[in-house]
Formats: structure tokens, sequence, C-alpha cells
């Protein structure tokens, strides 16, 4: 008789008291499969130890031929498990013929491999199915009672998942932050919020601030935060595609980044706005593909012009940096001569100091600037508390309007138009208060800002960071300082006795005239400083030696008034 692989054998055994026993012996082969994945799904699923000796047990009780054993540790959500599609490949082959598992949902968790499992059964390959928790025999009744096993365990992932992600988007609409938190930053426990990590917060700040100077790399940041205890779970320095993304992160400035959105978080920021938007120029501009260049670029290149029109560039001679025109007129051939760099720093250097502002004429515009800021707070304080008392009648008069709509004492008609007029009589007083806050305190921030930046001339002009230098000469000249006969010239007005048209202009001509009359009076507005459209009264403040009268044709009150107006309007 030709006996195949698998075959049941039945014993007969006489036991002592003459009655006959029948044990049936299974001689089929099994293979045992365990999983545990780290998912949710999984939380309160047996242990990978828990499940093999549970299953092993059962099989001993069961009398079943286990041949060998398959553990996997992944989630059977998404087709691809290299481990269980291993042992599907062996059973095809005639292996085994049967699976010991825990329960139906430790073999599949989606369609795919719970229709190959019903497909082996169909096709034969596989005979049987064991689980201790779970009836199951190869009848159309059991492979239907398999297939809504396994259509169970799908449906749990899938509505455990879309529980998940609804708590996450709820979260997230309460300004929590729904994963772990960025460095600087430490998931509580006990609130299950986030809080600032106040060693490491302070360090994060001081990277942002320092690559906000646009002076530092990638690499100086990570060594800077290493330095100060910042790195990687290895202990490794900080690579810099993760620094990267930290100065990228909004999450410092209390907004983060979920599903591709931005939002506004509950945490408390430890950046500024400005610096971060500082960092994210930076980023920005160095982000940008540049062409290799084979000499390094030197720093008063793109600044002048030539006396002929072209443009001026430097090269290298005997260890000097000597700068000329570029030459490349193609109707004019250009003689100017080659300046070195040191002497073109000292022209520089000079020129900015002619527009800097004296400490003490910075000093009198920032006080100047401090008390026109408290009156003008206080001047529009009156206006503002009769405007809201309007806005708080017209919402009284609203409420009333539709109390009495609602009791059907008004039409529809006339309270569609008494609501209108009523909305856009409030929308009015509230777009004064805007253009009046707007109006009154707009100017003062870049004013002081100015003040500060002309003030710190004098100190760009005695160091030695050419760059800057550069950077103060393109926001006073622009690109109209011109390179003739080795000496830097700047644009001149046609009409020397009109006006100075920008502040850089209006402290130049007060330079001028102080060098012509240092002992002169200086006329301030006695109203303050904030622009104007008619002129103002003003008052004599000597700045000079008392005794002596001399008034100067620039006077400090246009200096003011100048510098405020040409901030506002951009010039």
């Amino acid at each position: 008789m030709a006996v195949s692989e698998t075959f049941q054998i039945v014993l007969v055994c006489v036991h002592r008291g003459g009655l006959l026993s029948f044990k049936k012996i299974n001689m089929q082969k099994f293979f045992l499969y365990a999983r545990k994945s780290t998912d949710v799904e999984d939380k309160q699923v047996l242990s990978i130890e828990a499940q093999i000796t549970e299953l092993r047990e059962f099989a001993k009780r069961e009398n079943l031929d286990v041949v060998e054993e398959f553990i996997e540790k992944k989630s059977a959500k998404i087709p691809g498990r290299p481990v269980f599609n291993s042992m599907t490949s062996r059973i095809e082959k005639g292996e085994a013929s049967g699976i010991i598992s825990w329960h139906p949902d430790r073999l599949a968790r989606n369609s795919v491999d719970g229709g190959k499992i019903i497909y082996l059964l169909d096709c034969g390959h596989l005979e049987e199915l064991k689980f201790p928790q779970f009836w199951f025999e190869s009848t159309p009744q059991g492979k239907f009672m398999l297939n809504i096993a396994f259509g169970q365990s799908k449906y749990y992932v899938d509505s455990l998942s879309e529980n998940t992600k609804r708590g996450l988007r709820q979260k997230v609409r309460r300004g929590e932050y729904p994963t772990l938190a960025p460095m600087g930053y430490i998931n509580d426990s006990r609130t299950k919020t986030v809080i600032v990590d106040r060693k490491k917060s302070i360090v994060i700040r001081k990277a942002f601030e320092l690559y906000a100077k646009n002076d530092s790399r990638f690499e100086d940041i990570s060594d800077f935060l290493a330095q100060n205890g910042i790195k990687s779970k290895n202990g490794n320095k900080l690579h810099r595609d993760r620094i990267s993304y930290l100065l990228s992160n909004p999450f410092f400035i209390g907004l983060f980044r979920y599903s591709g959105e931005i939002h506004e978080g509950k945490h408390q920021p430890v950046v500024s706005k400005k610096i971060f938007d500082q960092v994210q120029e930076v980023l920005k501009q160095r982000g940008k593909p540049r062409k290799n260049r084979k000499n390094s670029p030197k720093a008063f290149c793109g600044l002048l012009k030539c006396s002929c029109g072209m443009g001026i560039t430097a090269e290298v001679q005997k260890g000097h940096i000597y700068y000329r025109c570029s030459r490349k007129s193609k109707t004019a051939k250009c003689a100017e001569p080659y300046i070195r760099e040191e002497n073109l720093n000292k022209q520089v250097s000079k020129l900015l100091q002619k527009f800097s502002l004296k400490k003490d004429w910075a000093d009198q515009l920032l006080q100047m600037l401090k008390k026109d800021k408290r009156e003008t707070a206080q001047s529009s304080i009156a206006f503002v508390q009769d405007s809201q008392e309007k806005i708080s009648s017209i919402k009284i008069k609203l409420q009333r309007l539709l109390d009495g709509y609602l009791e059907q004492d008004i039409e529809r008609e006339i309270y569609r138009e008494e609501k209108a007029k009523f909305l856009s009589e409030k929308k009015t007083l509230e777009e004064k208060i805007i253009s009046l806050e707007q109006k009154r305190t707009g100017w003062v921030e870049p004013m002081e800002k100015w003040i500060k930046e002309a003030e710190n001339l004098e100190k760009i002009a005695r160091e030695s960071n050419f760059f800057e230098k550069k950077v103060a000469c393109r926001n006073i000249f622009g690109l109209n300082l011109t390179l003739s006969a080795k000496k830097v010239l700047a644009p001149e007005p046609k009409n020397p006795k009109e006006k100075p048209q920008t502040h850089w202009a209006a402290i130049n001509a007060a330079h001028k005239i102080r060098s012509q009359k240092p002992e002169s009076l200086i006329l301030v507005p006695s109203r303050g400083i904030e622009p104007r459209f008619q002129a103002p009264q003003a008052y004599v403040l000597s700045v000079g030696r008392r005794g002596q009268e001399h008034y100067s044709p620039i006077i400090f009150s246009s200096l003011s008034i100048m510098v405020s107006s040409c901030l506002i309007s951009g010039k």
C-alpha cells in the first residue's frame, strides 16, 4: 500500500482490565508560526515567548508534529512579511501541510495574506490550521468562518488607525504637538504636553543667533552644540542634515509642522520670530546653486563702477589685491590705473564716517523719539476710548435688533438694512483705530533702528571687516559709487542749495555745516520729530559752546523729520 507523507495510524492497546483503547496519532507535519508587532494594535497580544510556550504545549497535547518554528516581529497590516512569505512558499513545496498559530490575526491582518491562506486551503497545499482559541476545519463552513476572522482583524486595524489619526488631529487643533518634541523641549508624561528644556533651549537659541550672523557653517553649529552637550543618541556630533532641519524647524517660534501644514502651538517659543526669519534668509541664500569659482570673491567687487561706466574687478599680484576696471567696453578703451585694496579701504572708511551719526546726536534723537512715542500714545488714548465706547454701543444695538427680529417685532427687510448699517459703522471705527495705531507708531521702530545703524557706522569704518563696509555702502549709496583716478567718488546733488532728499544725505549735509560752523545752534521742533505735513514750530537747542548764536542752514529738525519721513516712504 502506498503511503503519503501525511497519514494517520490507529494504535490498538490492551489494558490490564481487558478493555481496548484506541489512540489516534496525527502524523501531519506542521509549521509553528508566532508573530508580535511593536504597533499599537498588538499591545494586548501575548509576547513571542508566551505564544511559543502556549503553542508548544498545545501541539504536545494534540499530538501534532511540529517540524519548524517561525518567529516574526513585524506588523501584519501590510503585505510583504519575509518570514510569512517564506513559510507559505515552503508549504507550497510540500514541506508541511499545516500551521499552528495563536489566532488567525497572527497570520494576517490584510486581505492579501488572508486570501493567500484560503487559496492554499482551496488548492490542497494546506490541509490543517490549528489555533488554541479558534475552531477551524477545512470545510466550506470553516473557510467562511476563517474569512470572517481575517475580515475582523483587518477591520480592527483600519478602525484603530482611523481612531488614532482622529485623536492626533484633535491634538493638533488644540495646539498640542502630537509626536516627540525636538531638541530643546521635553515631553511631559504627566500633563501630556511639551515643555521647555531650560538648559538645552538656551543653547539652541544661541545656535540660531550664531547662524543668523551669516558667518557660520552647519559644521560650526554642530561643533557649538557638541561643546554645550547637545549630541546625537550615539554621542556623536549632529550631522549637517540634522542641523539644517533644526534651523528650519518652526517649532522653536511657537509653530509646528504636521501633515505638511503649519499649525499654531501652545508650547513656549525659545527663538524670536525676527532671528528665525534671519536664519531662513541665510539658509535661502546659501541654498542657491553657485558656480564653482577658481578665485575667492573680493570684498569690494560689485560695489563700485569705473568712471567709464564699466564694472570693477580685482586680481592678486605679488600677494596684494588690486582693483581695476573690467575693461569690457567695446566702444572706449579705459586707462584708469590700478588701486591697492588697502588704499581703497581707507577711502571707503573715510567716506562712511561722513555719513555716521555722532553719539551725542544719536542720544538726542533717541530721547526725542521716546518722548514723541509717549506723547503719541497719550494723544491717541482719548480717540481710541471714544471709538471703543461707540463700538460697544453698536454691539448692544445689534443684539437688541436681533432680539426684536426674533420676537417678530421687526420685519426681515428692516432688520437686514439696520444690521448692515450698524456693521458698516462698526467696521469703520475698527479700521480707524487700526489706522491710527499704524500712523502713530509705525515709524518709531524703523527710526530707532536707523539711528542705531547710523551711529554704528563709525565703528564699522574703524574696523577691518571689508564685507561689513560693503554692506554699509550699499545701504547708503546703492550702486552709485565711482572709482576715478584712484579716488572713490560719491554722487553729489545736482543743486547744492536744495534740501537733502534722503536721511543719509541729511547727515552728510549736517557734517559739512558743522565742520564749517562748529559752534552752531541746531533748531529742533517743539512738538518732536514725528513726520508731519506742515512745517513745525521750533525752539533753539545749543549743542556747541555757550554764549554764541550761530545758526546753521542745516537744522536738526530737518534731519529728524527727513529721517522719519524717508523711512516711512521707503527711500
